[in-house]
């Protein structure tokens, strides 16, 4: 449990470590291209009893 504890504590000390944040530039538009991306992903638990 202490390291978990301590796992956490680390976790959060680190936030924002690197300064303030930033705001984000203004988005660039980008060509339009036929090119077209897609995907699929899972996420599960496989068990056996």
């Amino acid at each position: 449990m202490k390291r978990i504890a301590i796992l956490a504590v680390m976790a959060v000390a680190a936030c924002g470590v690197d300064g303030p944040p930033e705001r984000p530039a203004a988005p660039k538009t980008a060509p339009k291209s036929n090119v077209s991306i897609s995907g699929h992903a899972t996420m599960g638990v496989i068990t056996e009893l």
